[in-house]
């Protein structure tokens, strides 16, 4: 089976989700986990929540991250509360998607079997027979990779090791009170870091040792209880801030009587710190608890915003955005800025807390279901706005708040009456998670939409047609199948012309899949005129493809080019991209026996608008293409190479060439073509190499361009399309030699010598000879073998 594309490396501590680089202390537990690294597969970080156990495991996976050849992968699960989207959360962070031919564990685990890498998985608790059935099967089948996790209790897998993270070392009462004595203390050292963040200027005299000592043994060391405490110098002296943290210990009731110490005066410390809070930024600080992962400021001015709470006081969207900036001042919300969008979060911790609150005031459903509306309210903007120049900002966003899109789905499968919101919202969203090529994760929530709404609604129909389109996407055609008949039996009893057009189209598609292509042409024509009838510009644009794709494949190429023209003018008019790209690699299927040249200008002019969108579909398609055109070129490398990347491609979104029957009949022809011409094994190891691209690689070798060509061209063997002459030039210029030695060294002119390197040039997609004498160095250090040009 042929792995996936590989994603990045997290191979910058700026990657990870934490700031790693204000690490303070630690040595010993750093020193200890990278020890037992070397000796165990799977090392766990245990502790209460608070106590820095993911601030260790990404200082310890940024420490080691350069003992593995493929790095890291840091899998953050504290945001998931659906256990049956564990291993589609694992996939996608690992830059994975759909495989209908397997289950989405042993896609992962295929995928890592040939890989060394440090897996870090952090906040497991909340899924920890998840987390400990998938570990087990990682462990005993990919043998190069080793397993960091964080968890507030062990995972109980066979061969586990456990590092308890203890609080951070503290004064003893017989410390000696000076700077130099108590900045050997771990806590201290962090105590006066966070306060010099909160008052510019603070550093530890001799007149504060005494008090941050009895401070820091009050805290039990506990990370975040130092930071919390550190916030309110901003207010307090020293001496009050012990004064009333005294006090909150001696009322504490809330936590268990028998709980760790530490535990309780966590509590107590975020119980104070509520306390200190004015009522509004308490309430602020509950509603927040209503998101997952992070959120912007529009979504928590009206989430957080008092219509139809309990409560009788009204906070304004002046007020809220006012709170929002205490409560960053209190590190209650957590600030985060990326490609000039700010956006706000809360530790886990913090976020339990305020939710649990939530709860006692009685307004959890109720915030939950503001919390709802505002992502319905964006997914049927995103519905009204994306066909146009702001396609790119859409995806962008909603994959933003992909964690949110989740809550609000899984808000309305729980609550009676909601299961309509439900089929619309996870219908809307599979045209983003389309995109994406999250196509099992669209099967997922429109099943579970479905299944809890039975009721005969326009609801019920589109999300019945969509989840067919889906599921022949990735062959399963007898599913498609049944709900296709329950989609056209709605959509004729309620009067659903728009829905008919659209169960028709996949019915077309359906009839394409199993290769009855006289069947597909009539029910994709059929479609298109439905569409044109009405204003589903995006039904009609797709129909307009797949008819104009079939048209073509029929042997009716003109009237299959002028409706995919007709389709590229219609989006260029609106600045849509997804499916001019869809116009495109259809005209250029449809060209690929007439046009050489204008089916590669189209198939590139598509790949180049992934620019702006990453449709994983369209790139698959693109690379397929490019692949035929350097068949029909004579380029063979280069053509097995790309089918490599394209093959990836594919799995990666979940489906193949064959689940189309037009496409997979010229896939099959030009496997057969490329393998005939270069042998099995010259082709399966150009294979193999395009398969082994990044997604950013793949695109950069198909086009030609890219800082990082060369290294790509390298990678996937493309030096096989040189001659031997060629590379005998290129080996010279690396030496650093000039046209002119080039010429006497080989007795050929001058300018032979200059048209060879001009040609290397073009070949390697390369503008100067400095790359070219980076690449052929390289090449010689990673090439295991010398495949002479076709």
């Amino acid at each position: 089976m042929t792995p996936a594309a590989r994603p990045s490396v997290l191979e910058g501590v700026e990657t990870l989700p934490v700031d790693v680089t204000s690490f303070v202390g630690r040595r010993q537990q750093v020193t200890d986990a990278k020890r037992l690294l070397a000796t165990s597969r799977l090392l766990t970080l245990t502790g209460p929540g608070g106590v820095g156990k993911t601030r260790l495991a990404l200082h310890v996976a940024a420490a080691v991250r350069r003992s593995f050849r493929d790095g890291v992968r840091f899998i953050e699960l504290a945001e998931l509360r659906d256990s049956a989207l564990f291993a589609h959360t694992v996939a996608a962070q690992l830059g994975l998607h759909d495989q209908p031919s397997c289950t989405t564990v042993d896609m992962i685990i295929e995928y890592l079997s040939s890989r060394e890498v440090l897996l870090t998985l952090d906040n497991c608790e909340h899924l920890i027979d998840d987390c400990a059935l998938f570990i087990d099967a990682v462990v005993r089948a990919c043998p190069r990779v080793q397993i960091l996790a964080t968890s507030r209790q062990s995972l109980g897998v066979y061969g586990e090791t456990t590092l308890v993270v203890p609080p951070l070392p503290i004064p003893s009462q017989e410390a000696v009170p000076s700077p130099d004595a108590l900045t050997q203390y771990d806590s201290v050292q962090l105590f006066v870091d966070r306060a010099g963040a909160v008052l510019p200027g603070f550093n530890l005299r001799s007149q504060d040792c005494a008090a941050i000592a009895r401070l820091c043994r009050a805290l039990d060391g506990i990370p975040l209880a130092i930071e919390l405490a550190t916030v309110w110098l901003r207010a307090l002296s020293l001496g009050q801030i012990e004064e009333r943290l005294s006090e909150r210990y001696r009322l504490l009731t809330v936590s268990p009587r028998n709980a760790p110490t530490r535990q309780r005066t966590l509590q107590a410390l975020i119980d104070w710190s509520y306390d200190l809070c004015a009522r509004p930024e308490q309430q602020l600080w509950a509603r927040a608890s209503a998101f997952s992962g992070s959120f912007d400021l529009d979504g928590i001015e009206y989430v957080g915003a008092s219509d139809g709470m309990a409560s009788e006081e009204v906070m304004t969207a002046e007020e809220i955005r006012n709170i929002v900036l205490s409560l960053v001042d209190k590190s209650i919300l957590i600030r985060d800025e990326r490609d000039g969008c700010v956006r706000y979060r809360m530790l886990e911790t913090i976020r339990e807390y305020g939710e649990a609150r939530l709860v006692a005031a009685g307004e959890y459903v109720a915030v939950h279901r503001r919390h709802r509306d505002w992502y319905a309210r964006m997914v049927e903007q995103f519905q009204a706005e994306w066909m146009g120049p702001d396609q790119d900002s859409w995806i962008l966003r909603l994959r933003r708040e992909h964690a949110n899109l989740r809550e609000a789905l899984n808000f309305c499968l729980t609550q009676p009456g909601d299961a309509v919101v439900a089929l619309r919202l996870a219908d809307k969203l599979g045209t983003y998670l389309g995109v994406q090529g999250f196509n099992s994760v669209t099967r997922h929530w429109l099943d579970q939409a479905l299944a809890a709404s039975s009721e005969p609604s326009p609801e019920r129909t589109s999300a019945l047609r969509r989840n067919a389109w889906v599921a022949l996407l990735q062959g399963d055609v007898d599913a498609a199948q049944a709900q296709l008949a329950e989609a056209e039996e709605l959509a004729r009893r309620l009067g659903l012309t728009k829905e008919s057009a659209y169960v028709t189209l996949v019915e077309g598609m359906k009839a394409a899949s199993t290769g009855d292509i006289e069947k597909a042409a009539l029910l994709t024509a059929d479609a298109l005129s439905g569409f044109r009838s009405g204003d589903e510009l995006s039904g009609k644009l797709l129909a307009m493809s797949i008819h104009g794709l079939i048209l073509g494949h029929q042997g009716e190429r003109e009237r299959g080019l002028a409706l995919l023209e007709e389709a590229v003018a219609l989006t260029v008019q609106r600045g849509e991209v997804i499916w001019r790209s869809w116009a495109l690699l259809a005209l250029s299927f449809v060209e690929l026996d007439h046009d050489l040249a204008k089916a590669e200008a189209a198939a590139c002019e598509a790949l180049n608008l992934r620019r702006r969108v990453s449709a994983k579909f369209l790139m698959a398609f693109a690379f397929e293409i490019l692949a035929w055109v350097s068949e029909r070129q004579g380029r063979h490398v280069r053509a097995a190479t790309l089918s490599g990347a394209a093959a990836a491609m594919w799995r990666t979104v979940g489906t193949s060439p064959d689940y189309f029957h037009p496409v997979g009949v010229v896939h099959r022809q030009h496997v057969s073509m490329v393998r005939a011409a270069m042998g099995d094994d010259r082709y399966d190891t150009a294979f193999q190499r395009g398969c082994d691209l990044s997604e950013q690689a793949a695109v950069d070798y198909a086009l030609g361009t890219g800082a990082s060509t060369g290294e790509q061209r390298q990678a996937s063997g493309a030096d096989s399309d040189l001659t031997p002459r060629e590379r005998q030039i290129a080996k010279l210029v690396s030496e650093g030699l000039t046209n002119k030695e080039i010429a006497t060294r080989l007795v050929i002119a001058p300018r032979t010598a200059e048209g060879h390197v001009q040609r290397i040039l073009a070949k390697l997609g390369f503008s100067s000879r400095a790359q070219i004498a980076a690449w052929y160095v390289g090449g010689q250090n990673v090439r295991e073998l010398s495949i002479p040009s076709n």
